[in-house]
């Protein structure tokens, strides 16, 4: 198992109530890391094949065929997309790995191996995995070799329990889990929230909260992915509000690795910085926001957004496209977001270029934490979104 006594307070129910966020007032909103750190974000799609079928996936989201571009490209565009970002002043780095399945494209180990080899040129380099965690345990020693030197590791685990179907298999599920842990990778399971599976999947996921391992329930979105479904009662969206918050224990479960020290550029404001960590609020949340009065608010996870309907920001001022970018499949366009329909920064066979500046949100909705979290503020709003931004004077 991975939890132990010594973890036991961290097991305890959170007592921070997201429904008192003033959701209506915010006026800034990002990810902690990106909003007081000099940190470029990367979400990369590696291609749409995917190994599950699961009935609720989105047909435009998954493939039978495998469209994998060839690892040489992949390379050679983290080489460019570090360049620029450099040219801006950005040298820390968050590679986000999805798919479909990322794990089945075939330089997946190669890829983290170019990164890993350049940690040192950086100021902190940090990886992430969007992962069905169907491959085994020989897979998953790999793994976490691979990504031994980063500053930090990090998986958010997609349980589908239409494949995941018994208790033996949600038991290998847990164990690789648990064993990423033990090598200081951070784990989150994902949790869709299918209405009609509510209350068995509720059951499961607290059986993976009680082996220790952080679990977010998500609702279930539509198609558009800016609506959640109809057919939750108000119990099930009460625990969709505030259920089974992130827990941040994963260092005094390592017991392998030593990773490097971040030699961060941070927002010179010890103010805002100090304001930032108040009393009360863990670590490990990961969302900050402000309202109009500079009050911060916090939350654990970006995939809570949606539950609250917080996730329009047309008109916004985003640093997406400027500091973060997504590349996605089957086309191989580079844009600004998951969410923003305007033409793309370019192509990953052809190259591309960032903005020179945060641009207007033009999007009606949000339809992925990946561009809800990317820092923004409202229109005329005077707050920086990273350190030693002007550009809001």
């Amino acid at each position: 198992m991975c939890y132990n006594k010594a973890m036991s307070e961290d097991l305890k129910w959170s007592e921070y109530d997201f429904t008192k966020i003033p959701y209506g007032d915010l006026v800034r909103v990002g990810q902690r890391t990106m909003l007081y750190r000099d940190l470029f974000t990367v979400s990369w799609l590696l291609g749409r094949f995917c190994n599950y079928r699961c009935s609720y996936c989105w047909p435009y989201a998954r493939s039978d065929r495998k469209d994998h571009r060839p690892t040489e490209l992949c390379l050679a565009t983290i080489d460019e997309i570090k360049r620029q970002a450099r040219d801006r002043g950005f040298n820390s780095f968050h590679f986000s790995l999805s798919g479909g399945e990322p794990t089945f494209h075939p330089g997946y180990l190669d890829i983290l191996q170019h990164l890993a080899d350049d940690t040192k040129n950086t100021n902190y380099t940090s990886v992430h995995m969007t992962s069905n965690c169907s491959r085994n345990m020989k897979w998953f020693e790999k793994y976490v070799k691979a990504v031994a030197p980063f500053h930090r590791a990090s998986i958010t685990a997609s349980y589908h329990r239409e494949h995941v179907n018994s208790q033996e298999k949600r038991e290998q599920f847990a164990d690789k889990l648990c064993f990423a842990q033990e090598h200081d990778v951070q784990v989150t399971i994902n949790q869709v929230m299918v209405p009609e599976w509510f209350d068995e999947l509720y059951e499961e996921s607290l059986y993976f909260h009680n082996r220790g391992i952080n679990v977010t329930l998500k609702p279930q979105s539509d198609p558009t992915a800016s609506e959640v479904v109809h057919g939750y009662s108000k119990e099930m969206l009460d625990k969709l509000y505030n259920g089974m918050p992130q827990r941040g224990f994963t260092e005094a479960k390592n017991k392998h690795v030593e990773r490097p020290k971040p030699t961060f550029k941070i927002d010179e404001d010890r103010t805002l910085k100090k304001q930032t960590y108040r009393d009360g609020v863990p670590q490990h949340f990961q969302v900050e926001f402000r309202d109009q009065d500079n009050k911060p608010y916090f939350m654990d996870q970006a995939e809570r957004f949606n539950a609250f309907n917080f996730n329009k920001f047309q008109g916004w001022e985003c640093s997406s496209g400027y500091r973060s970018i997504i590349i996605r499949e089957p086309d191989g366009s580079i844009k600004r977001s998951y969410s923003c329909h305007d033409e793309p920064l370019g192509n990953i066979e052809t190259g591309f270029k960032l903005f020179d500046k945060p641009q207007k949100c033009i999007s009606q909705s949000c339809v992925s934490s990946a561009d809800s979290k990317i820092p923004k503020r409202a229109e005329g709003t005077k707050m920086p979104l990273w350190p030693g931004d002007k550009t809001y004077e």
